[in-house]
This record gives C-alpha cells, sequence and structure tokens, in this order.
C-alpha cells in the first residue's frame, strides 16, 4: 500500500505576480502543466522541491524571481517531499520559503 497523497498543496510562482497556494492532482502531468513543459527540479534542504520549466531558458521565457542564489525562468512551483513521495507543503515549510522569494525585477 502507497502512502501517495492524491492532491498535493503546491506553491505557485508565476511571473509578476505573489505566489500562491493551491492544490493539484499528484501526478507528473499536473506539475508539468503548471510550468507549461517539463520539469526541472531543484532539491531543497527543508523537505520542499522547486520545478520549473526544463526549457524555460531556451525558450526565452521571461525571468521571474530569484531564489536560494538561482534565478529562474517562467512559472514555478515548489512542492513538498517526504522520503520519496510528493507531498502537501506543510504552513510552516511556506512560511520558511516566502521571506527568500526575491523582489521581481522590471
Amino acid at each position: 500500500m502507497s502512502d501517495k497523497q492524491e492532491t498535493i498543496d503546491i506553491l505557485v510562482i508565476k511571473q509578476d505576480e505573489k505566489p500562491i497556494r493551491k492544490t493539484i492532482p499528484n501526478t507528473l502531468e499536473a506539475k508539468q502543466h503548471e510550468v507549461d513543459g517539463y520539469i526541472e527540479p531543484f532539491g531543497l534542504k527543508n523537505g520542499a522541491t522547486i520545478y520549473c520549466n526544463e526549457e524555460g531558458k531556451l525558450l526565452g521565457l521571461p525571468r521571474n524571481c530569484r531564489l536560494c542564489g538561482c534565478d529562474f525562468v517562467g512559472t514555478l512551483i515548489i512542492v513538498g517531499i517526504d522520503k520519496d513521495e510528493f507531498c502537501s507543503l506543510s504552513d510552516e515549510v511556506i512560511k520558511l520559503l516566502k521571506p527568500v522569494i526575491k523582489e521581481k525585477k522590471s
């Protein structure tokens, strides 16, 4: 029996918008839909992973934000991780992440 959650709460960060909390199906396709393409992970140490469009820079997607010292383009999502399974972000992790999301450049 799997402990996989059927839906998960994530943070969605789009260009020129504040991060929003959203519930999506816990599927690869749903994550790809959110970033409009194949996903590329950037692991974090606090039980979360950032996903962005794998080809975002090649496609010339606009700059989104700077997180954890990296510049991201296009829409990105932050998803919770528990061992080897995707899970909802906890309120505690969201509170930890919001201050590290840098202001957008015009």
